[in-house]
């Protein structure tokens, strides 16, 4: 494993991180698509955690709305029994539906301060080491988050703050306000970035660039998309039949193109498409650590590799050719079908 620092904060993580939204009941939906029944419960997910500590990853991201917090339960779980606190890096977040209630939601302070009281306490944890907001918030103040993260740190709940999907000009906007209160600034941008979506590139990893954010982007591998397992006429395993969401987001030629593409790259290599995109995520300016998934052992055994996996300017010129302009995607709060999804 390589490591790197997180943003221009003094904390060391490793350049891939284990996203944790695959850990859960198959019963309970995930907030970010309402699909269900491709999920890893508890006792499988022991030897992925296994696979990714042993394999030197020590930073770990999850959410309290990935399977109505159970991710989060057995995230803490199993971080508890086989790792040292002080040696993880361990990021929640807070946003999304967690009940029925108008104040189970959003970035209000009544919100945030009691979800990440309710994270700690499935965590396990005494303070989390990266607090994200899940979503902008159109309905709340900027200035009322922002506060509320601030609070959090001076409490010691937790340690930094950052973002997810949203607008270059909602970050700014967040970064400056922090800036002219003396409150805590965002440190980390998880944002949808990939081989078939890089619509990031255009304003928002630029920022993060210039004001010393870390880019930690979600969907490496575009939900399965480009790991060579997704056909023209539909999917072929088990969560890309029930991960309706993806289709939203990728499925044109054009991203067929692209796939095919990486897997021409990776029989070359002898490598796998997946190490060949995560590749080449890793070697994008900006990028500190992408944030990786697996639902089984041997596909997390074989993404680690890509951190080894040095792809030559040639390859990633061959690459990124076949890209073609999309409209925003990931940055919209979920349907109202899957938040309702969500409730459980």
């Amino acid at each position: 494993m390589k490591y790197t620092r997180l943003g221009t904060t003094g904390v060391t993580v490793s350049r891939l991180c284990l996203g944790c939204m695959s850990y859960g009941t198959a019963d309970l939906p995930d907030w970010a698509t309402g699909t269900k029944g491709w999920h890893v419960g508890k006792e499988d997910a022991r030897e992925h955690f296994k696979i990714a500590i042993e394999a030197g990853i020590t930073f770990f991201d999850t959410a309290d709305v990935y399977c109505i917090g159970q991710s989060e339960e057995i995230t803490g779980f199993w971080l508890r029994e086989m790792a040292s606190r002080d040696d993880i890096v361990v990021a929640t977040k807070v946003h999304g539906v967690m009940g029925p209630g108008p104040n189970m939601r959003g970035l209000s302070r009544k919100h945030i301060i009691s979800g990440c009281e309710s994270s700690l306490r499935r965590l396990g944890m005494d303070y989390v080491d990266l607090y994200q907001i899940h979503r902008w918030d159109p309905n709340t103040p900027i200035e009322e988050t922002l506060e509320a993260l601030d609070s959090l740190v001076r409490a010691g709940k937790v340690r930094y703050v950052g973002a997810s999907s949203m607008a270059a000009w909602q970050l700014s906007k967040a970064l400056y306000t922090a800036k002219e209160h003396g409150w805590q600034r965002f440190v980390t941008m998880q944002n949808h970035y990939n081989l078939v979506y890089r619509e990031e590139e255009r304003e928002m990893i630029p920022l993060c660039i210039d004001q010393g954010l870390g880019v930690i982007p979600w969907s490496p591998l575009a939900r399965g998309f480009l790991t060579g397992t997704r056909r023209r006429d539909g999917g072929s395993t088990t969560r890309s039949q029930a991960d309706t969401f993806a289709k939203d987001l990728y499925y044109a030629e054009d991203d067929f193109v692209i796939a095919d593409t990486v897997a021409g790259i990776a029989s070359e290599r002898g490598v796998s498409p997946a190490q060949v995109a995560c590749a080449w995520a890793l070697q994008a300016p900006g990028v500190t650590a992408p944030i990786i998934g697996a639902t089984k052992p041997e596909h997390l055994k074989d993404i680690v590799k890509a951190v080894d996996l040095k792809l030559t300017a040639e390859e990633v010129a061959a690459l990124e050719k076949p890209y073609r302009p999309h409209r925003v995607l990931g940055h919209a709060n979920p349907s109202a079908k899957a938040m309702t999804a969500g409730k459980g």
